[in-house]
């Protein structure tokens, strides 16, 4: 059997992609489904690590939200990302997978704090680690921390996990001649403002050259094609 082409990944999930087809909130049936395909690449050898988002938690309260103070409403953010978390490690309990929740806030009655050097004995030690409440700072995405986090984990490469198969020329919905980007670079991305991640993620895996993978979560064993090195989404390469 071919070897999995990457032996750490950092696993950039959108709150997004926990909704399925509800307007928010959690979807019983896709998390089990993403979970499942998690599961793919770490009986293959592979140490994973995730970033969540909360846009599906914070969706629901967004109108209350409006006029908010700006550091005020990311903090409710981040909250959202760990109760994200939580319900990730609860299905990846449920098929047998070993996950610890990691949380840049400190919630030690829910989460154990962000310490790098534990994060990273769990890698090695075959769990699941999944980063909750961002970077712990306010003014920033968790695009960032995905960045950040996968620098800190010595990730080999950044995969975000989309609803889009990849990044394209124009919106494929609207546009259906709209082409599939194989590879960029980094400075091919921030020019033609591609929207792969915000431009500090991008920045920051570019200074560091940490390779990203933007790919479709909702793609039968995309997860596994892009981990085994197959043509499957659009990297973005130093």
């Amino acid at each position: 059997m071919t070897a999995p082409a990457f032996k750490r990944i950092l696993l950039k999930l959108s709150g997004e992609a926990l909704m399925g087809e509800d307007s928010y909130g959690i979807n019983r049936a896709t998390i089990e489904r993403i979970v499942g395909e998690i599961k793919e690449v770490v009986d293959l050898g592979v140490e994973v690590a995730v970033v969540i988002g909360g846009g599906n938690i914070f969706r629901g309260v967004a109108p209350a939200a409006a006029g908010m103070d700006r550091a005020t409403a990311d903090y409710m953010g981040m909250m959202a990302t760990v109760m994200n978390a939580l319900a990730l490690q609860d299905a990846m309990r449920q098929v047998g997978l070993k996950a610890r929740v990691q949380s840049a806030l400190n919630i030690e009655q829910v989460a154990e704090p962000y310490i790098r050097g534990k994060a990273i004995r769990y890698l090695e030690e075959g769990r699941v680690v999944i980063f909750g409440a961002g970077t712990g700072n306010p003014f920033f995405t968790t695009d960032t921390a995905a960045a950040l986090r996968g620098m800190e984990m010595n990730a080999d490469i950044v995969l975000k996990a989309t609803k889009v198969d990849g990044v394209y020329t124009d919106d494929p919905k609207t546009h259906p001649d709209a082409m599939r980007y194989k590879e960029l670079t980094f400075d091919e991305a921030i020019i033609k403002n591609l929207k792969v991640m915000d431009a500090t993620a991008l920045t920051l895996c570019r200074d560091q050259k940490l390779p990203i993978c933007v790919f479709s979560i909702f793609k039968q064993g995309a997860l596994k094609r892009v981990v085994m090195g197959e043509d499957e989404g659009t990297q973005v390469l130093p």
